[in-house]
């Protein structure tokens, strides 16, 4: 593969003037740009886009913080914040810190170290200290979760808002006994959908019963089993239940079809995000409409927009209820 010296050779010029056309500069003349780019094209010259970036103090590279990557709802967001950096030449670093702070730190040093220009993080576990601290220097947003004491811009829904619609719908068809499966609230988004559920049955003066409220630690298909298997053993069971999630919303559909029972017939069941197994289920399940792809697209506009030094404010993208078998049978 040929060299840039040797490019410089063909066209009869120098090296940097070889730099300077490679980075359209305009101090090259019509004749030697010309020239250059003929030798360029006969030697297929490729330029190194490391050693461009280092001159330029760039990596051209974005840091994504996730805490798992197996958790299905995150597949769209990273979709649209794939396609929007490759179409800004951009590349994505997919960083799975699965909620570990040794390997959260591990990642953030890199933006540290210039070997990321900014970062989305959708991690909400990360230490939100340290990202605002970072964030003082650095380019960074947040997705989907975000820090509400924070000063990092950031792109989400209105959780409360999505939570109540989905709640306020079951009270509509006539429930009055309806359970909450949640995650932990020391996130915000659980605590959020939880004050969105409250909100809804307070409206109609249906009482809040703790019992029925149950806090799982993680968004994983089996806690809604666990979660839906305790509803049931209850002395009064609900006759309708909200997860915030669509993968412990699945779990409780599973656990109702082993008890015999059936959905929506004894219990309706609504979940949160519009994953792609949410269509796949039986029923199939109502759910909170997130716009992920656009979600993803989002941020990195943001990112990008914050990297170039421009002032970036937080976005509030719509939701939308999708409702589908498990409440309308």
């Amino acid at each position: 593969m040929a060299n840039i010296q040797e490019v410089a050779d063909k066209a009869g010029v120098s090296v940097a003037t070889v730099s300077r056309v490679l980075n359209k500069k305009s101090s090259v003349s019509p004749k030697t740009r010309v020239k250059v780019e003929a030798a360029i094209k006969e030697l297929n010259y490729e330029p190194s886009m490391l050693g461009r970036n280092l001159r330029n103090s760039e990596s051209r590279i974005l840091l994504v913080l996730i805490p798992s990557i197996s958790n299905p709802f995150y597949t769209e967001i990273i979709n649209g914040i794939e396609d929007t950096a490759l179409n800004s030449n951009y590349h994505i670093l997919l960083c799975d810190t699965d909620s570990n702070p040794l390997r959260e730190n591990i990642y953030l040093n890199m933006i540290k170290n210039k070997l990321a220009d900014g970062v989305i993080s959708m991690d909400p576990a990360v230490n939100k200290k340290r990202l605002n601290d970072l964030a003082k220097k650095y380019p960074i947003i947040q997705c989907s979760e975000y820090d509400d004491a924070g000063h990092i811009p950031h792109v989400t829904i209105n959780n409360e808002l999505a939570a109540y619609r989905a709640v306020k719908h079951l009270i509509m068809l006539g429930h009055k006994s309806i359970a909450l499966i949640n995650c932990d609230e020391k996130f915000l988004y659980a605590r959020q959908r939880r004050q969105g559920y409250e909100r809804a049955l307070n409206e109609f003066d249906i009482p809040v019963r703790k019992e029925w409220i149950y806090n799982t630690d993680e968004l994983l298909f089996e806690n809604g089993i666990r979660a839906m298997r305790k509803l049931l053993q209850l002395e009064t069971t609900p006759t309708a239940v909200f997860a915030v999630s669509d993968t412990l919303a699945i779990g409780a559909l599973k656990e109702i079809n082993e008890n015999g029972l059936k959905v929506p017939e004894h219990i309706a069941v609504v979940g949160f995000d519009k994953i792609s197994f949410s269509n796949m289920t039986n029923p199939t399940l109502t759910t909170v409409s997130q716009p992920m792809y656009q979600m993803g697209c989002v941020a990195v506009q943001m990112l990008i927009n914050k990297i170039k030094g421009e002032d970036v404010e937080s976005i509030i993208l719509d939701h939308e209820l999708i409702i589908r078998e498990s409440t309308m049978g």
